[in-house]
C-alpha cells in the first residue's frame, strides 16, 4: 500500500480553507497527479446550494485548468467545520463520477481519512461499480 499521508495532510490543509456557512461540514481533498504535483481542493456552499461544488470537483477542475488529467489517487477528510474529523467522508456520486472521466477505475485509489494514521483506501471502481464513460458514447464497430 502507497503512504499517503503526505496527501492525508494535504487534504487536512485544504479543508482549513473550506466555505461551509450553510451546512457546517468542511470538506478538503487532495488530488495526486501521476508527475506528483497536487492540487487541493475544499468545499464551497451557496446560498443557492445547486452552485455549491464539492471539495474533490474543486481539486479536479483546479488541476484540469493547469493542464493536468492523468491521476492516480485522491485523499478526502471531512468533519464539522473547527473541530477535527471524526468520521471518513466519501466521495459523494458526482465527485465519483467526474473522477472516472480523469482516472482509471480499477488503479485510482480514493483515500478516506480522518487522520494521517486513520484511513481506508479504495479503488474508484469499488466506490463506482459499471460507471458510465466516454467508452459507452462511442459508436460500435
Amino acid at each position: 500500500m502507497a503512504d499517503y499521508s503526505e496527501l492525508i495532510k494535504a487534504a487536512l490543509n485544504a479543508r482549513e480553507k473550506s466555505y461551509c456557512p450553510y451546512s457546517g461540514y468542511a470538506v478538503g481533498a487532495a488530488l495526486l497527479c501521476a508527475d506528483g504535483t497536487v492540487f487541493k481542493g475544499c468545499n464551497i456552499e451557496n446560498a443557492a446550494y445547486g452552485p455549491s461544488v464539492c471539495a474533490e470537483r474543486c481539486a479536479v477542475f483546479k488541476a484540469v485548468s493547469e493542464g493536468y488529467s492523468d491521476f492516480t489517487a485522491i485523499a478526502v477528510v471531512g468533519g464539522n467545520k473547527g473541530y477535527s474529523p471524526t468520521d471518513y467522508a466519501y466521495p459523494c456520486g458526482v465527485c465519483r463520477q467526474v473522477l472516472s472521466e480523469f482516472a482509471a477505475p480499477d488503479s485510482f485509489d480514493v483515500c478516506v481519512a480522518v487522520s494521517e494514521t486513520d484511513f481506508k483506501i479504495f479503488k474508484l471502481s469499488e466506490l463506482l461499480p459499471n460507471s458510465f464513460g466516454a467508452g459507452n458514447l462511442k459508436e460500435n464497430s
